[in-house]
């Protein structure tokens, strides 16, 4: 079903057909993204007026540029009704596409490369629903919405909102373009109830009273990250200082928060109580942590454990160590170095995976004893190479252990002091921008030489199971 909606009578141009501009074409999500679009930030105002419902009312400018010419904007979007969009703040027509999940929108002219322009979207109402495509049970992505529980005993729960995207559901309450070769920075803009409190990856940068009983919380995120790992948390907080930890870039301090809803059980807690030791452990492997905040934001629902950039989104079921290890280190590995092509996403998982392994050396633990369980599990559960070629397979078992063993490979062909110079040559290479698995052989070839890339290669390509690589 497809919704015209005209801002101005005349002057207007027709709109051209859906299908005249081209996505991304991504191996696993093609219909996601436009091509030669290149969106820069994201100025997001969100008002969630009745926590725990899933009604918004929202805001979103984006300032875009083209790495080619665009004569219609294709954004990402199956979220609320749209009311009004303007091109450098005056009005022009637009089409929401609900089949195709899409925006259209047309410029006054053509947005050529080089040039920036300003693209404003206001809407309001009820996200869309996009379920996930690769998990073992139904999970629908995007725009979460948890109803407070009724007064017992003397005591209620506060309804909550958060957003957990991964893969493809951040367009179901943002217009974007919505695929992880597009990064981009943000402003987040969280309006909510006295008592409530509003969070959001980057750095928080202003709390204002409003009138009415309302409040805004303003976020900067000043690292370009992918869509799917925008945070957004809404819900009766209590916000933990710790001490910044000096292993940002340059050695600069990394800002320590985290969101507990209020009542946290302790235990939940103390699954984060080693954030500063482990940022210091896994920078030494990887280099400088690439963002200027981190830590964590409980939320309540049995759902997946989600790296959301600076503030990741974990569950109180997930709330253990090795979990909360795993999604510190895709900081790096995903938010930082992000794939450009969902296929390549064993780049995040396998190097996140991986971690737990360095983090457990780091303990004393036994490191080959931890690699040959992956080794069995993948025995026992099949395997495949690496790049994925279905939904399926992308977050299956050997995007993540044998995506580590890849690494584990490579470690033992080179060695501890090159595999860190590796690493480290990796993250400084391509923090900030995108990744294919073609970009990490090469660079092994360049800085491990032909050994350290045969070693990741076979692991990378190979249809059988290689065998278990051993450290000296």
């Amino acid at each position: 079903m497809s919704q015209l909606q005209v801002a101005q009578v005349q002057d207007i141009p027709s709109l051209p057909p859906l299908q005249a501009a081209r996505t991304t074409g991504d191996s696993i999500f093609p219909a996601l993204g436009q091509l030669g679009l290149d969106v820069l930030n994201y100025d997001l105002t969100l008002t969630v007026a009745r926590p725990g419902t899933s009604e918004l009312r929202g805001e979103v400018t984006l300032t875009l540029t083209a790495t080619q010419p665009l004569a219609q904007i294709q954004l990402d979007f199956f979220g609320p009704t749209v009311s009004a969009v303007r091109w450098n703040g005056r009005p022009v027509v637009f089409r929401s596409d609900i089949a195709a999940q899409k925006l259209l929108v047309v410029p006054p002219a053509p947005l050529l490369p080089g040039v920036e322009a300003t693209l404003t979207v206001s809407y309001a109402g009820a996200p869309g629903i996009v379920r996930d495509p690769d998990f073992s049970y139904p999970l629908e992505l995007g725009w979460q919405s948890v109803p407070g529980d009724e007064a017992s005993a003397g005591a209620t729960r506060a309804g909550a909102n958060f957003t957990l995207s991964e893969p493809n559901g951040t367009h179901t309450f943002l217009p974007s373009n919505d695929h992880p070769s597009d990064k981009a920075t943000f402003t987040t803009r969280i309006t909510v109830p006295a008592g409530f409190t509003g969070a959001a990856s980057g750095v928080q940068v202003s709390q204002t009273e409003l009138e009415g009983g309302f409040q805004t919380f303003v976020f900067r995120q000043a690292q370009p990250i992918p869509t799917y790992a925008l945070a957004i948390h809404v819900n009766q907080f209590e916000r933990v200082e710790s001490p910044a930890v000096p292993v940002g870039v340059g050695g600069s301090p990394v800002q320590r928060r985290d969101y507990f809803p209020v009542g946290t059980a302790q235990p939940t807690r103390e699954a984060y109580a080693r954030t500063a030791e482990m940022l210091r452990v896994l920078s030494g492997w990887f280099g400088p942590y690439p963002f200027e905040a981190y830590g964590v934001a409980v939320v309540t629902p049995q759902l997946p454990a989600l790296e959301t950039a600076t503030l990741s989104t974990m569950p109180v079921t997930s709330s253990r160590e090795p979990v909360a290890l795993h999604e510190l280190a895709h900081q790096w590995f995903g938010n930082a170095i992000t794939p450009a092509d969902w296929s390549d996403v064993w780049l995040n998982e396998g190097f996140a995976t991986y971690a737990e392994l360095l983090w457990a050396e780091a303990q004393g633990q036994d490191g080959q004893a931890i690699a040959a369980r992956w080794m069995d599990t993948l025995n026992r559960r099949g395997t495949r190479p690496l790049v994925a070629r279905t939904p399926e397979q992308l977050f299956d078992t050997s995007a993540y252990q044998r995506g580590a063993l890849a690494l584990h490979a490579l470690r033992v062909a080179v060695g501890d002091d090159r595999f860190r110079a590796f690493l480290q040559a990796y993250t400084a290479r391509y923090s900030g921008g995108t990744v294919r698995t073609a970009d990490l052989l090469a660079l092994a070839q360049t800085q491990v030489g032909p050994e350290g890339e045969a070693a990741l290669k076979l692991w990378i390509e190979s249809p059988a199971l290689p065998a278990l690589p051993i450290l000296p």
